[in-house]
């Protein structure tokens, strides 16, 4: 699968931060035309040496959740850990492996945040716009926002909301939603990426969590990039 050429990956703070705020405004927030048939997760670790990062996509075609392909890739670390700018340290791993798909997912969910971010350009916002297609993010825990607890029972959600300021006034702005996928189990915390809306990311994290905390998709992803971990020196 072909991916955009946005920007270089190995930039000072200062560039990487700009970056992230232009960016930032080209998410597209379009309602998705119909169903996704083949959906892809992705998700990433390091190496037990902490020198290189591995990133794996599996690719399952619904409403079985039938194998299409599985692909993974490997990169050295080269930029530093900072908060905020996560992406520019797991992307680049995410797009090689991505560039093997010979698939075309309608959909990719990723272990990480979309737009619930402090500049709204988390890892699926990002990865969204290098490749121009749906993307919808994920994550085990909450990086900015404030919500109320969702309901216990599967299904139930909550608004994740950050002050934001518009013409010197603070308001309220939705950027997530808070998820129950099983009843009486953490929530994850879903929010747009690219070219979809919040109902279409919680209605699909939903479709695809059928009996598990994470969605298949990504769950899948999480268990393969695991063992290539486990073989990593």
């Amino acid at each position: 699968m072909k991916t955009k050429s946005l920007h270089n990956w190995n930039l000072p703070y200062s560039q990487a931060r700009d970056i992230q705020a232009k960016l930032a405004c080209k998410v597209q927030f379009t309602p998705l035309k119909s169903s996704p048939k083949v959906v892809a997760g992705i998700d990433c670790a390091f190496s037990r040496d902490g020198q290189r990062i591995l990133a794996a996509v599996v690719v399952l075609r619904l409403p079985d959740f039938e194998l299409v392909e599985t692909v993974s890739a490997v990169r050295k670390v080269t930029f530093p850990y900072i908060p905020g700018l996560l992406s520019f340290r797991e992307a680049p791993v995410c797009i090689a492996a991505v560039e093997k798909l010979r698939s075309r997912p309608d959909v990719f969910i990723i272990d990480g945040q979309g737009i619930a971010h402090p500049r709204r350009l988390g890892l699926a916002a990002h990865l969204g716009l290098f490749f121009d297609k749906p993307t919808i993010g994920c994550a085990k825990s909450r990086l900015t926002g404030d919500y109320e607890e969702p309901l216990p029972e599967k299904g139930a959600f909550t608004l994740l909301t950050a002050q934001s300021s518009r013409k010197g006034r603070l308001t309220a702005e939705t950027i997530g939603a808070v998820v129950r996928t099983r009843t009486n189990v953490k929530p994850v915390f879903v929010s747009v990426g690219n070219k979809c809306v919040l109902e279409d990311a919680i209605r699909i994290v939903l479709g695809c969590a059928v009996k598990y905390r994470l969605p298949e998709p990504t769950r899948l992803a999480h268990q393969t990039v695991g063992k290539l971990k486990l073989k990593s020196q």
